[in-house]
């Protein structure tokens, strides 16, 4: 026993006088790289506030030009040119989609391969003239940025450019690659960058999405995974009063198929959201229509109910065929897999925004948000069950906890992005930044409103900062890598598999939009923001802020 307790007791002085020295070296050497990481984040934050003036010109030129999925031409050709210009190569045309790029830049032989991506598409019909809380186009029936996109991608370029100095300043080895969502609003090609390998080396990503308030979360996020899918009839036209009976009508396959699936739908989880518009119904009501065509979004929380819903859509399509007479075929035209967050980049994120902290508001901005609830009380639900008082908060101040996982069986669905067929691939998290006015619904035009505003720049900034400090953590920081990796392999993984519904055979619907921009752009051109003679989009345009 006395053997033993000299064996596996404590260990003899002299042992414990070393191991305490190796102790002490440790921890101050930890202590300096502390402080080191300390200071390189607070020249991360000083560097990005200089490109506070980039940052605008970017947010307002993108708002400017207001391009749907796929017609992202002069916004891609836009950011290319800043990235270029500072070193970046760019590579255009990634999986066959023209206004998708990747832009890299590499210090060094080793490090991590850092993924930097935001959205940069609008959405059809929303264009507002920006500081207006009213609902007034900029061009009746043009794209708009009804969501914020405009946002994103210039916090990502601030970011990426002042961590680049920052690594080259202090010899940290890495590569950096930004790349742009192209047709999110379509959830049309983040599945398709992911079947071509655009992230095969990749070790860690940092998406980046416009919000209310500086926050991420891990784990399952509760929304919906998606697969989008046009189903084409083809029947037989003939004349629709003098012999309709010599006509197989391929839009009666479309209502049909339409019918079938709004009375299949109380037979569905509560977790699912389908809906469609009929993309082709014909061309004149005295011609049977003998081509029509309906496009259907098919929404679940998991890749078995996305899947399932599919099939179901594919059952009572060709039903749908036969009952009328008609041949129906089907192009899967996107796809969007349930988002997962990575939690130890999430923690690591989370402990950034505690840094940066929400940007100050000033007043004019307090007053605008409060114009945008005041003028739009009656428009949409988000505001009816709150109160009128002009000093309302609604521009965020406190930074938000960190978003842990749904209990399981809680979600129940809800939108989708398709960041999620990225997040099953490499480890990644989404950062929110506070570049718009709570409360407004996405997807409408009130959500376009702060977006070429102070409030936008200003949360872009902030997003900017959260991101360089994450990626400093990642490049200088291997053991934040490894337990990404590890919470990835081990945890995220497990019982689970990628399992997207889109072949090798489906191809990026890039024909999308392009007919609406062709007639749209001409008019659209007259307002580009031109950052060499305004100092704003909202002088451009004429527009005091806030309104009075």
């Amino acid at each position: 026993m006395i053997g033993q307790r000299k064996l596996f007791g404590r260990p003899p002085i002299r042992q414990r006088a070393l191991a305490a020295a190796v102790a002490a070296t440790m921890f101050l050497s930890s202590l300096a790289a502390a402080q080191d990481i300390t200071e390189l984040k607070e020249s991360a934050m000083d560097l990005v506030d200089q490109r506070a003036k980039l940052v605008q010109e970017m947010v307002d030129s993108i708002f400017s030009f207001a391009e749907p999925g796929f017609q992202e031409f002069e916004t891609s050709a836009y950011i290319t040119n800043i990235l270029e210009e500072n070193g970046f190569e760019i590579v255009q045309g990634i999986a066959g989609i023209p206004t998708a790029w990747t832009a890299t830049w590499k210090n060094g032989d080793g490090g991590p391969k850092i993924g930097l991506g935001s959205d940069i598409d609008g959405l059809l019909g929303l264009s507002q003239i920006p500081g207006q809380p009213t609902i007034e186009p900029l061009v009746r029936g043009a794209p708009g940025h009804g969501e914020g996109h405009n946002s994103g991608m210039p916090a990502m370029v601030a970011a990426a450019l002042s961590v680049k100095e920052l690594m080259l300043e202090h010899d940290i080895e890495g590569e950096l690659m930004l790349w742009p969502g192209v047709a999110e609003e379509l959830l049309a090609t983040k599945a398709f960058f992911v079947r071509d390998g655009i992230f095969d080396d990749v070790d860690a990503n940092i998406f980046t999405h416009v919000s209310r308030s500086l926050s991420t979360s891990w784990g399952p996020s509760g929304g919906n995974g998606m697969v989008s899918v046009e189903y084409s009839f083809e029947g037989s036209t003939s004349h629709a009063a003098g012999a309709p009976w010599a006509g197989r009508s391929a839009l009666d396959a479309v209502e049909i198929m339409n019918i079938s699936w709004n009375m299949r739908r109380e037979h569905l989880p509560l977790t699912q959201r389908s809906h469609y518009v009929i993309t082709n119904g014909g061309g004149q009501p005295n011609i049977v229509p003998g081509e029509a065509s309906v496009w259907y979004f098919f929404r679940d929380t998991t890749f078995e109910g996305i899947r399932n819903l599919f099939e179901i859509g594919n059952t009572i399509s060709e039903a749908a065929a036969m009952a009328s007479g008609t041949e129906v075929t089907r192009r899967v035209l996107g796809y969007a897999a349930p988002q997962h967050g990575n939690r130890p980049m999430a923690e690591a994120a989370h402990k950034n925004f505690m840094i940066v902290g929400h940007p100050k508001w000033s007043e004019d901005d307090i007053a605008f948000a409060n114009a945008i609830k005041r003028e739009t009380t009656t428009s949409f639900v988000p505001y009816m069950n709150r109160g009128t008082d002009e000093d309302e908060e609604l521009l965020a101040t406190d930074i938000e906890p960190l978003r842990d996982p749904l209990p399981p069986g809680s979600a129940r669905g809800g939108g989708s992005d398709d960041i999620g067929d990225i997040m099953w691939n490499v480890p990644t998290i989404t950062i929110r930044y506070p570049s718009n006015v709570p409360y407004t619904t996405g997807h409408h035009v009130t959500a376009a409103m702060a977006m070429a505003t102070p409030i936008a720049h200003k949360g872009a900034v902030a997003g900017a900062k959260a991101v360089a400090l994450t990626t400093l953590d990642l490049l200088t920081d291997p053991s934040l890598v490894a337990a990404a990796r590890d919470y990835f392999e081990n945890e995220q993984l497990q019982g689970m598999s990628y399992d997207p519904v889109l072949t090798e055979d489906d191809m990026p619907g890039i024909h999308l939009n392009k007919e609406i921009m062709d007639q749209m752009r001409p008019l659209m051109r007259e307002f580009y923001y031109d950052p060499s003679r305004y100092d704003s989009y909202l002088e451009q345009l004429g527009i005091e802020y806030p309104p009075q």
